[in-house]
């Protein structure tokens, strides 16, 4: 009905204002939650108190900070390159928000191929660290994009590989489908649980969420923006209104990241559908296209506080040490992982 009664440009404008919601308020909810008060309450401190009731402006407060900062860019930068970098990091998390379901009807797009689109659009931001590092014409930056693109083309196999044992279980590339294929699915004939993937794809969910922390740079994967060694990495040259795109994007992804492996391994927006006797996807009620979204939000922030809490515990790998995990670990127990999936599906 809704479908008939708006146009589709009013179904468009929704569209973005829902794309812009979904990525911009779970990165301040991550940022405020984990950065500000998870981590201070790690190191037995308060963390920021002044701004607001217990901190809670402390983002608006940092934001308008940022947003007041002098624009700087480098006499020898190339400066529309310069520019460009940030925005290409921020639209490949918003090119990624829009493959996700958030219920039965609450979905951006449905491509039957959502997950290759997932994984190509998840590369897109690479080009802009690299972008980023070259246009500074500063050698501390430069380094830091390196070593960020090798990194990131590093993980990004693994986390490919991780995601093709779920594509074989579930039998499609669709993402909406891998959430009724878990919520509607079965273990050993008993359906009360559904058959999330966490269970049967353990391995691949490991791998996934490691490869996701590499992606995110975050610790201990961090040594692109090694500030010991790279002042603040590719970031280093970036000011004021600049910085804070690359800043918003890091927990942006952080959460999109989260988002995507919930539908992927945690059944994504539904609860299993024999809880309330639905037996099939026409049977799903309308209602969770309100209650899903809040659904997601809660698996997006327990998949959020494991990536934070490693970055908060772990220390920093070296250069060497990080590539020989990708290549020499995590790519042979993800291709392990492929090959047990197909044999089970093969048999059973």
């Amino acid at each position: 009905m809704l479908a008939i009664t708006i146009p589709y440009w009013g179904q468009s404008l929704l569209r973005v204002l829902g794309g812009i919601v979904a990525v911009l308020l779970p990165a301040g909810t991550i940022v405020y939650l984990f950065l500000f008060k998870m981590m201070s309450f790690m190191q037995s401190r308060l963390g920021p108190m002044e701004a607001g009731p217990y901190g809670s402006l402390q983002l608006v407060a940092e934001v308008g900070k940022w947003l007041q900062k002098e624009d700087i860019m480098p006499e020898r930068a190339d400066h529309r390159i310069f520019k460009m970098a940030p925005l290409i990091v921020l639209t490949s998390t918003f090119l990624l928000i829009a493959v996700v379901p958030f219920g039965p009807d609450a979905w951006f797009t449905n491509f039957d191929v959502g997950v290759f689109y997932m994984l190509a659009v998840s590369s897109v931001s690479v080009l802009g660290i690299l972008i980023a590092g070259w246009a500074s014409a500063n050698k501390y930056s430069l380094l830091g994009g390196l070593r960020a693109a090798g990194q990131l083309i590093a993980y990004e196999l693994p986390m490919v590989l991780a995601v093709i044992g779920v594509v074989i279980q579930a039998g499609t590339m669709n993402l909406q489908q891998i959430v009724f294929a878990q919520n509607a699915g079965e273990m050993f004939g008993w359906n009360g649980l559904g058959n999330p993937y966490i269970l049967t794809q353990f391995v691949g969910f490991c791998v996934f969420m490691v490869a996701v922390q590499a992606e995110l740079t975050q610790a201990p994967f961090d040594m692109p923006i090694a500030e010991s060694e790279l002042v603040s990495g590719y970031m280093t040259e970036y000011s004021g209104f600049r910085f804070l795109i690359f800043f918003i994007a890091e927990f942006a992804t952080a959460g999109v990241f989260a988002l995507v492996a919930s539908v992927l391994f945690l059944g994504g927006w539904g609860v299993p559908f024999s809880w309330f006797g639905w037996k099939s996807i026409d049977g799903v009620a309308n209602w969770m296209n309100v209650v899903g979204p809040i659904i997601m939000f809660s698996k997006m922030m327990l998949l959020v506080f494991l990536i934070m809490w490693v970055r908060f515990t772990y220390p920093r790998f070296r250069e060497d040490q990080l590539q020989r995990f990708a290549w020499k670990v995590l790519i042979p127990v993800s291709l392990a992982n492929i090959m047990v999936t197909a044999i089970l599906k093969v048999v059973f």
